[in-house]
Parts: structure tokens; sequence; C-alpha cells
């Protein structure tokens, strides 16, 4: 007859690689990035570390599936005529799924050992401007300055200090005193009259800003086109 720890033995999940890549990934989201050891894994999945190693070589190993992980999580430019909203749509995407997982913001691109969703991110973003009209080099240009703002954005967000209306009104009130606001009338102003005003969410600006970059790369588009 079998005892309670023999059964709860039988009964539990085999270990696979996807296993201990969706372990490392809770403790990331929690924890930070730094927080993710051979150890920690291997605990939280209620196993001896070293026998993580049958199904990942590394750490190095674990973070490349972290990274494609998340990279799998972010929506394909939809197939349409209209490649900037689709590239509109992918990149939203994108900072959404940065939100949900702050530590991998600086490591998007790091990775030597990159898994196939993330070449097929690559790919899909790529080929999108291709189809377009956009030559190689400005595809290049193009998918450049469109991963350098969102990692930009993402990065800025996140070291912002505050994260709700009430956080921001604290955080507006200590900086704003008399003193202030007659020293920096525009920067007062911009704070009284938009980002404190009901319904302000710093988020919402990544979209403004993602279509200005669209809008100018679409001209540059047009002004190869014409030889200008």
């Amino acid at each position: 007859m079998h005892g309670p720890s023999q059964q709860r033995e039988e009964t539990r999940s085999p270990l696979t690689r996807e296993r201990v890549i969706a372990a490392a990934l809770s403790i990331a989201d929690r924890k930070g990035v730094t927080a993710v050891t051979m150890r920690q894994v291997a605990k939280i999945l209620r196993v001896e570390a070293m026998s993580l190693y049958h199904h990942v070589s590394s750490k190095d190993a674990i973070l490349d599936g972290m990274v494609d992980r998340v990279f799998g999580e972010i929506g394909l430019p939809p197939p349409t005529e209209d490649w900037k909203q689709a590239l509109h749509t992918c990149y939203v995407s994108a900072r959404e799924a940065l939100a949900r997982h702050p530590w991998a913001v600086g490591l998007m691109d790091s990775r030597r050992n990159p898994g196939s969703a993330t070449l097929r991110h690559h790919d899909a973003v790529i080929g999108c401007l291709r189809l377009a009209g956009f030559s190689i080099p400005m595809a290049g240009h193009g998918i450049a300055v469109l991963d350098s703002y969102l990692y930009g954005f993402a990065v800025q967000e996140q070291a912002l200090p505050f994260n709700t209306p009430k956080e921001l009104e604290d955080v507006a009130e200590s900086i704003f005193s008399i003193e202030v606001v007659g020293q920096y009338p525009h920067l007062a102003e911009l704070a009284s009259k938009h980002v404190l005003r009901p319904g302000y969410a710093f988020g919402d600006e990544f979209q403004i800003g993602l279509d200005l970059i669209l809008e100018g790369l679409e001209r540059l588009v047009f002004q190869a086109e014409v030889g200008t």
C-alpha cells in the first residue's frame, strides 16, 4: 500500500522544459529576474536542482526560454493592407506584455540563442515593413526606431514613482509647493491641466508616440518612392 508521499509523487506532473520555464517566469514576475536561480526554480517545482539539467542546460538556457515566452505573448502584425495599423496593434501588444513582465525589458534582444517565438516576431515585423514598400535598409531603420521607442517607454513607465491616481496626487503634492509653481510655471501647468486631470494614465501616451513614429516612417517611404 502506498503512503501519502508516494501517492503525491505518482500524481505529480512530469518535469518538462516547459514547466521549468513557467516556474522561472513566475519567480521573475514576482521578485525580478535576479531571483531566478536553479535552486529557486527547483524549489517551486519540488524537485532537486540537479534534475533541472535533464531539461535545461543552464540558467542561461532558462533565460532564453523566458524571453521567448514573452515574445510569444506579443501579437504578430495581423494580415492587413494597412501596415501602420498592423504595427500599431503589434507594438501595443508588446507594451502590454512588458507591463506584465517588467523584468524582460533589458533582456528582450540580448539573447544569443533566440527561440522560435522571438525569431517569428522579428521576421513578421520586418515582413510587414517590406510588404509596405520599405527597402531592406529602411526596414532595418524602422524596426530599430520602433523597438527603441518600445523599450525606452517601458523603462520610463516602470521608473515612475506612482502606480495609482492617488499615488500620483501624493507625488505632485510633495513636488509642487507654491515656490516650485512660481519657479517652474510650465511644468506646473502641465501637471495641473493634463497629468492630474481625471482619467490620466501615463501608459496612454504610448499610442500617441507610436502613431507619430509610424507616420514619420510612412513619410520616409513616400520620399524614397518619389526620389526626394
